[in-house]
């Protein structure tokens, strides 16, 4: 039987080995563990010695083969001595291959592991087959070479699965796989087509600093616990499809076009780096599998289907597209190029306390809007703070208006350039604030201009207040014309002259007489009239024509210089909430 050489290691094993074939190039020779009894491995043992070994074993027996160069006849005579007629397939116990060499094909095809599998630094030169495979205990693949293809397509594995650092040179198949612990491929290579179609994962799915050469699409999966993609790299164009409790991408890098599609999923895409247009959308209906039903959510079936981001620092954007995400608890400063992410379809923010709530004697009133999650922790740990603001916002740090206000700006001009003009304005208004309360960038005299700005009309946002100060001005002018303005009686016009003696030319001087304010009977239903006429043609910078006393004149005056700006505000609100 001809026997492969594994690759020569410097270092010896920490088992008794084989040592056949020593070199001067090799001095260690053959890494394989020595059989029971014997002095060799599996391998290197004589026909008849190998023969009583394998004749000794019985279907659920441990076995220990590290370091053994296996070829595809020899693996299938160990494979057929633990074969188990009961359900005609081979059935090992705990099963150490750590170091092992498989030339040809090496076919674990629906074996039972019933404990602990350790394939760590194996290295299989032709194809690997763990097609529905059954793993009871852990699976140890870390560090294993898989220069074939390697299918563990409808596997189970009941305990942990490690395939960390682990290369696979040819596809990887772990369609309809099913990982009952945690399942860890951190740092792996996948240099051809990975496949996790129809894949369960019970728990956590570890695939850190992963490389994806050629994964044209990933899943679609179904993750009961955390997808963790940090520091992967997708060197091509590639879909990822998950249905899980958490998606972290923080450091991710994709190297050509990209698109999550997502369900159920809590996104942290801090600091990832994209060129190509990327885009994350959440999935209304269930993913379809391959072979046609829908995947099975069964973990998911208390949760809201929606897809929230956690976090997008650090990301240039200008090539991000996010579609129906909820962003309420998304964190943006230090996003890049903000103001040219892409928003479709129905992407939500947080919003202010809904109620008015009392301090002391006077209330405190939040305008309705779209707020960020940032600002929201920010006023939920002032001192003079209300109930209602969001302060379990992880990870917000030390972040005030100084830092949100270029935040809110971007954000408004990527609605603007939308033409979602309604969508802006929500974010010019975050804008203003940010302005208003920022003590280090904004000046005491801007301050206090765009507290009165705010105070009259929302920052030309709130028609409604614009409105209420136009008509409480123009109730306090029509006050003060019923008390000073109008006066008493209609000015009489009297025409004096003196006629010379013997006729002649006759020169006549029209007087009126001089206003005078009433001792009584002030505001009756003739003034209230007069004193609407001059204030409703103030509001037009229109003069009434009406006779007035002194005060009053001061009083029109004052009014034509008012009410059209607050009416000029008003018109600008309602303008900028119905603009397209």
């Amino acid at each position: 039987m001809a026997h492969p050489n594994p690759e020569p290691s410097p270092n010896p094993p920490d088992w008794p080995y084989c040592g056949h074939g020593t070199t001067p190039e090799d001095p260690v020779g053959c890494r394989g563990i020595h059989v029971p009894g014997h002095s060799m491995c599996l391998a290197h043992l004589a026909d008849a010695d190998r023969d009583a070994y394998l004749a000794s074993l019985t279907p659920g027996v441990g076995i220990d083969h590290r370091g053994t160069p296996f070829t595809e006849p020899l693996l299938d005579a160990l494979l057929d001595a633990l074969h188990d007629p009961t359900t005609r397939q081979s059935r090992l116990g705990d099963a150490w291959f750590t170091s092992a060499a498989f030339d040809g094909f090496a076919g674990f095809d629906s074996a039972t592991f019933q404990g602990f599998a350790a394939f760590d630094s194996a290295t299989f030169r032709g194809d690997a087959g763990f097609t529905s495979a059954t793993f009871q205990g852990d699976a140890w693949f870390e560090s294993a070479t898989f220069e074939g293809d390697a299918s563990f397509d409808s596997a189970t594995f009941q305990g942990n699965a490690g395939f960390a650092s682990a290369v696979f040179e040819g596809d990887a198949g772990f369609a309809s796989t099913t990982f009952q612990g945690d399942a860890r491929f951190a740092s792996a290579t996948f240099q051809e087509v990975a496949r996790f179609a129809s894949a369960t994962f019970e728990h956590d799915a570890g695939f850190e600093e992963a490389v994806f050469n050629r994964a044209a699409s990933f899943g679609p999966l179904v993750c009961a616990g955390q997808v963790k993609l940090s520091g992967a790299v997708f060197g091509g164009p590639v879909t990822l499809s998950f249905a899980a409790r958490r998606v972290e991408c923080r450091r991710t890098r994709w190297s050509s076009t990209a698109e999550l599609r997502l369900r159920y999923a809590t996104v942290d895409f801090s600091h990832a780096v994209f060129e190509y247009p990327l885009t994350i959308a959440a999935e209304a209906a269930p993913f379809v599998l391959p072979d046609g039903p829908p995947a099975e959510e069964q973990a998911f079936a208390d949760a809201p289907a929606s897809v929230r981001m956690a976090s997008l620092r650090g990301v240039d954007a200008a090539h991000l597209v996010l579609a129906d995400v909820d962003l309420s608890g998304c964190l943006f400063t230090g996003t890049v190029h903000l103001d040219q992410v892409r928003l479709e379809g129905t992407c939500s923010f947080g919003r202010v306390p809904p109620r008015t709530h009392w301090r002391y004697w006077r209330p405190i009133r939040f305008t309705q809007r779209r707020t960020l999650a940032e600002e929201q922790h920010w006023r939920a740990t002032l001192p003079t703070a209300v109930p209602g603001w969001n302060v379990a916002v992880f990870g917000a740090g030390n972040v005030g208006p100084a830092q949100l206000e270029p935040v809110y700006r971007a954000l408004r001009k990527a609605f603007e350039d939308s033409k979602n003009e309604p969508g802006a304005a929500d974010f010019y208004y975050g804008e203003m604030e940010m302005r208003r309360h920022d003590r280090t960038g904004t000046t005491r005299a801007e301050r206090g201009l765009l507290h009165g700005y705010w105070l009259l009309s929302g920052y030309g946002l709130r028609a409604s207040r614009a409105l209420g100060w136009l008509a409480t001005t123009m109730l306090i002018t029509i006050v003060l014309l019923m008390s000073f303005g109008l006066p008493q009686d209609d000015l009489q016009q009297e025409a004096t002259g003196t006629v010379p003696p013997g006729g002649g030319k006759v020169t006549f001087k029209i007087d009126k007489d001089d206003p005078r304010n009433p001792t009584r009977n002030r505001f009756t239903g003739e003034r209230f009239e007069k004193a609407l006429n001059v204030t409703l043609n103030s509001v037009v910078f229109r003069s009434s024509g009406q006779d007035l006393t002194t005060a009053g004149t001061y009083i029109e005056m004052a009014s034509r210089a008012t009410e059209p700006v607050l009416l000029g505000l008003a018109v600008l609100a309602v303008r900028n909430r119905v603009k397209r």
